[in-house]
Order: structure tokens, then sequence, then C-alpha cells
């Protein structure tokens, strides 16, 4: 314990200069079912900024196999259940609790390669998430998201007589078919002078680009056989195209036109987490 102590402190001055500050705790189970082959389960709670409130609750069961010692696949299901905070128009709360549940689906391969101490990964992993929310702007959001995560990493093996290993990753995150439109005539006011907008006219989900960039730092910690303790901080930058639109409204000038406000545009922040989790490895 007073590793995972020294460890976090080393782990969280790297989280100072974020916009969001965040947390992320889970606890899992690894079981061998035959040689190569484990089904693994985990249940992670994520808290939003500032620790102050959930940001969601994510249940999670897939499988692996290991093909050989350079090269595994595997895949799974998650439910995700957001945690959301509705507000009237005058500001008062009009909802609190959980929110309408996500669906994801995800295939994933790993190869990796041993040399001395050093262990290199590269892990491609293609998820599918389905938002069930009736209420979802689709010129905003897609549906049913497809993405691509990339990932590299290293991880250091000439401590695991001390039961530490420490490793880092870098992620990178593409989005496959995010909504995407064109817009058309100059800067326009709408009639009570409230909104600013385009023409815009949504042309399908086809918008592809790097939605996310992810730095891992971290260790696994093995105090006893069959128990292991991971502890590492996550940095995440993000930049998402946001299409600000309001869907139908008086200000429609043809079938399919939606109001494309001045505020669309890139969105970008940086938020970093402090993760904890436990896997029971049997």
């Amino acid at each position: 314990m007073k590793k995972l102590i020294l460890i976090a402190a080393l782990l969280l001055p790297l989280a100072a200069g974020a916009q969001e500050f965040c947390a992320r705790t889970s606890v899992g189970t690894d079981y061998k079912i035959k040689k190569g082959f484990h089904l693994e389960v985990e249940e992670e709670l994520r808290l939003g900024d500032g620790l102050s409130s959930i940001n969601s609750v994510r249940s999670t069961v897939g499988f692996s196999y290991k093909v050989s010692d350079y090269f595994k696949f595997g895949g799974g299901y998650t439910l995700i259940n957001p945690y959301k905070f509705k507000y009237h128009d005058d500001g008062t709360l009009k909802y609190q609790g959980f929110w309408y549940p996500r669906h994801r689906l995800f295939v994933e391969a790993t190869g990796s390669y041993r040399r001395g101490d050093f262990q290199f990964s590269l892990k491609e992993k293609l998820q599918f998430t389905h938002r069930t929310d009736d209420s979802l702007n689709v010129y905003q959001n897609t549906r049913n998201a497809l993405s691509l995560k990339s990932r590299v990493g290293v991880k250091y093996k000439g401590l695991k007589d001390y039961g530490v290993e420490p490793f880092a990753h870098f992620e990178l995150r593409t989005a496959l078919n995010e909504p995407w439109g064109t817009t058309s005539g100059s800067l326009q006011t709408t009639p009570n002078t409230k909104r600013d907008y385009y023409v815009y006219k949504h042309t399908g989900y086809t918008h592809v680009y790097n939605n996310r960039y992810r730095v891992n730092l971290g260790v696994d910690y093995e105090p006893v056989k069959h128990h292991t303790f991971t502890l590492n901080a996550l940095l995440d930058w993000c930049s998402d195209y946001e299409i600000d639109t309001n869907g139908p409204s008086k200000w429609e000038t043809e079938k399919g036109v939606r109001l494309f406000t001045a505020t669309t545009g890139w969105n970008d922040y940086f938020c970093a987490s402090v993760c904890l989790g436990y896997v029971f490895n049997f």
C-alpha cells in the first residue's frame, strides 16, 4: 500500500493543468477457462469534474484468446449508464439520475514483443456504440457510432520480483461516422435576434477524423498471487467537431435544412483522471 501511495504522489502533478479533473475506479475478475482463453468481467465507476458527481457506471463482460506469445484477440459488451443533470430554462433542476443507457460492442487485437525487460505492444480496438436517448439530436451526434482506438504501449518487467510493473500507453481514437453537412449563404440572424446562423444541410454520417489523444502512465502492482492493483494517471485531449443545430424550426427554409449557428466548430478540452483498479485472477 505504501508503494501505491508513493506512485499516486508522483502521478497527481501531471493533472495540474487539466480543464477537468476526474476519477475512475473499477473491480474485475479474469477467469482462465483453459490455456490462452480467458473470461473477463468488470464494473467501473467514473466520477465527474472535481469528483463531485457520478459521470457513469459501466458494466463489461468479454473474453480474450492468446494465440501465441506475440498475438491475442478478444471482444465483449459494455452497458453504459450515464448520470445526468437536466435543468429548466430558468436554471432550476428538472431531473437528476441515471439517463438513457448506451450499448457498446467491441472487438480488439493486440500484438506484443518482448526485448529484455521491456514489453512493447500495439492494440487495435473497433467499437460500436448505440445511444438510446429518444431526444438525441442526430444532427449533432450519431445514434450508432463507430470508432477505432489505436494504442501503442511499453511495460517494464524488470521489477516483477517486487510485484511492480510500470507502463506507459499512447492512444489515438478515430471517429468513423460522425455527422457532416454543408453550409451556404452569409451569416444571418433569426427574426427575434436571439441566434445567428448559416443555412445548413445534413449530408450524412461521413465525417472521419481523430477526436481523442490519450497518454496513460501507471503501474500494475501484484502484492500476492491472483490479486492485481492498477494505479494510473490518464491524460485525455479531446477535439470534437460540434454541429450546433436547432432541428426543425419556423426559420427552416426548405425540407432537410437546419440552423447552423456561429458557435459551431471545434471543441477542444483537456481532462485528467486518476484511476484505481483491482482484478482478481483465477
